[in-house]
């Protein structure tokens, strides 16, 4: 589904490169998470992804083919909702479909009231994004980036700023729909925990200039309950992450 091939990327203002040969892979229908220290170039994947970057060396391929050449081949969920106020929740779902075009507004009124419904916010349509909590927003956000139509989903660090227990409810909520669409997702995360929760593997930035992604396999199978989190073979990877962490942020 996605490929780095010998990416390499460097800021204008950095005197160092952030990537340097990076390559990597995603398949078809995978929940991957990705962790590393602050800074170390995870959301510069993202935007190598969706092209507000371009790479200095290398190519990003979506489906075998370079991006370059495609349209609507990702969705991309940044770590706020970035709802417009002045829309209505519908409106703002709405808003993929007005940019790609070729909808009528009742087409684009009924896509996004299916939307909303799929992620429990039927009657909440033509309410402002004030009145939602921030788990809502969240939601309403997601069921925006899914009207995009691509079965490629970059998520950064979508719960961040919500409380414990509403993490909590997002992330057992996400994997449902995870586990509905079959959507390809790439999650980024700076929570050990919900890494480990949400992903079948998990990509650790080990060093800057990213020259690869260590990949480990999660042994938990799906559906997955927060009970798996306290089995031993959890614990110790869990642990096992949390020290790669630190080494890798001194």
């Amino acid at each position: 589904m996605l490929e780095f091939d010998n990416v390499c990327f460097q800021y204008e203002v950095d005197d160092y490169a952030i990537m340097d040969k990076l390559s990597f892979q995603i398949q078809d229908g995978e929940f991957v998470c990705v962790i590393g220290p602050s800074g170390c170039g995870k959301s510069t994947i993202f935007r190598l992804v969706n092209k507000l970057l371009t790479p200095d060396a290398g190519r990003v391929l979506v489906n075998g083919q370079p991006i370059e050449t495609q349209k609507n081949y990702c969705g991309y969920m940044p770590q706020h909702d970035l709802l417009f106020p002045w829309r209505t929740v519908r409106e703002n779902v709405m808003l993929p479909m007005e940019i790609q075009g070729g909808y009528t507004k009742a087409e684009m009124q009924k896509r996004a009231d299916e939307a909303l419904a799929s992620v429990g916010l039927s009657d909440w349509g033509q309410k402002s994004p004030r009145e939602l909590s921030g788990g809502m927003r969240q939601r309403a956000a997601f069921a925006r980036t899914v009207l995009t139509g691509s079965d490629l989903l970059l998520l950064d660090e979508p719960f961040s700023a919500l409380d414990y227990l509403t993490r909590l409810s997002m992330r057992e909520w996400l994997l449902e729909q995870w586990e509905r669409d079959q959507k390809t997702v790439l999650f980024i995360t700076h929570d050990v925990e919900e890494a480990l929760f949400l992903s079948g593997r998990i990509l650790v930035v080990e060093s800057t200039p990213m020259t690869h992604l260590r990949s480990i396999e999660v042994p938990a199978g799906y559906p997955r309950t927060r009970e798996e989190l306290a089995r031993p073979e959890i614990l110790s990877l869990k642990e096992d992450l949390i020290q790669m962490l630190r080494r890798d942020a001194k």
